[in-house]
């Protein structure tokens, strides 16, 4: 099996693994990192969604061999940072029901947030629109990152 070194979460890691493996089976198998959720496995509930060089992507659509020298961020990385101001503005404003899309929401947010600081109410909801939430909390969602946006 081949070799693969990727950077996540601000460190190194080397992993051997199947051509083609997609990134979501690695962070949760082989790097323990079981934040990231598994939902449909065809890259459309978003559950899976990692950020990747600061952009949003579904790791169950996403190969090892993609991301080698890439830096990718899961939840566990943004959380450790305990005053990071979205997972802050998400327990104030209790996002939360059943929590399954939960950490891909916040990584979408965080993508969002990285490529604009100011959404408007419509680049919110296009963009969170790429993470399902079957509880419905998308207006807790949208009223966490603008509580994100009004404290800056």
């Amino acid at each position: 099996m081949p070799k693969y070194s990727i950077f996540v979460n601000g460190k190194t890691k080397t992993v051997e693994v199947e051509n083609g493996t997609p990134l979501l089976w690695v962070l949760r198998d082989n790097l323990n990192l079981i934040g990231t959720k598994f939902g449909c496995g065809i890259g459309i509930c978003g559950s899976c969604t990692v950020l990747i060089d600061g952009k949003a992507e579904k790791s169950c659509s996403v190969s090892i061999e993609s991301v080698e020298g890439k830096s990718i961020t899961t939840i566990e990385g943004l959380a450790e940072n305990r005053n990071n101001p979205l997972l802050k503005a998400w327990i104030e404003v209790e996002v939360s029901q059943c929590g399954y899309c939960q950490p891909g929401q916040i990584l979408a947010a965080a993508a969002l947030l990285n490529e604009n600081p100011n959404p408007s109410d419509k680049e919110i909801e296009e963009a969170m629109n790429e993470v399902l939430c079957r509880c419905g909390t998308y207006n807790r969602i949208k009223k966490a990152i603008k509580k994100v946006v009004a404290e800056k």
